[in-house]
């Protein structure tokens, strides 16, 4: 896979480019039984508010059912095709059981239609196989990787990214995260060996406006440049310093390292060392 840049015959399209998709993807037809419909929330709540401001618009989707668990133990499933998944910005895999099953899983960087992965304990720790994090070699690469046992994997699940298990000791092992910080986890997690496909991402450039406009994403617009009755940091005669200590949220809240984690969901015990080094 690689990036393509687009020729420049419109101010859009200069500097833009594109991922070169069409060697990988398989299919353009998703699995029926795994869709389910997506309404478009717009960053919205139950009452109608916004909460999450710049969200809304953006192209129609279908949601795919990914099998973050990787519960079906003992198994084998062969790769039946390589899809695009409009919701994650890695490619996802639907993946035949020899029971009949289909699920949709992630694609791991070197995996073929035709390859058969599996899940359990005792499994060889090839790409694709998922597998207690205690069965683990060292110096491993892994993805998906659980937090709490049987919950499906919640870290790692981003294009081009993976975890290497570092250390193992009593019940926990120590993983170096794709941000750099060392953490523990337990040992009983399951984890999906292999490094997730599509790290080229990284490398491509959206290129105009209305590109991020499709995604959903809306404009977003410094609160310097605003009034002062829209942002505290507004107002003033041409460029105006923001006029206080720090800066502050469009609420008057502190910015910049202001600590918003609760001390009853805090897992900083088992963080090693921290992505800032601190």
């Amino acid at each position: 896979m690689a990036v393509k840049k687009l020729k420049p015959t419109s101010p859009g399209q200069r500097g833009m480019s594109k991922l070169q998709l069409g060697d990988l993807i398989t299919t353009s037809t998703p699995h029926k039984p795994l869709l389910q419909s997506k309404s478009r929330k717009n960053g919205r709540n139950n009452n109608g508010r916004i909460t999450v401001r710049h969200q809304g618009g953006g192209h129609k989707r279908a949601y795919r059912v990914i099998d973050f668990k990787r519960n079906k133990f003992d198994i084998p499933a062969k790769i039946s095709t390589i899809e695009y998944d409009p919701n994650r910005n890695v490619l996802i895999c639907l993946v035949t059981y020899i029971d009949g099953e289909k699920r949709y899983i992630l694609y791991v960087d070197g995996l073929k239609v035709g390859d058969t992965i599996i899940a359990g304990e005792n499994v060889d720790p090839s790409k694709g196989n998922t597998m207690p994090l205690k069965k683990v070699p060292l110096g491993t690469a892994v993805h998906n990787v659980e937090l709490k046992p049987g919950r499906g994997g919640q870290m790692v699940r981003s294009a081009g990214t993976s975890a290497q298990l570092v250390a193992k000791e009593g019940d926990y092992v120590t993983l170096k995260l794709p941000s750099g910080e060392m953490r523990l986890v337990l040992n009983v997690c399951l984890a999906t060996i292999g490094v997730l496909g599509q790290s080229e991402r990284k490398n491509m450039n959206i290129g105009k406006a209305g590109r991020k406009r499709w995604m959903g994403i809306r404009p977003t617009v410094r609160g310097s440049v605003m009034n002062p009755c829209d942002h505290p940091h507004g107002g003033g005669e041409g460029k105006a310093p923001i006029g206080r200590p720090s800066p502050v949220t469009p609420w008057g809240k502190p910015t910049l390292g202001y600590k918003t984690r609760k001390k009853r969901n805090q897992s900083s015990k088992y963080i090693v060392r921290r992505r800032n080094r601190r």
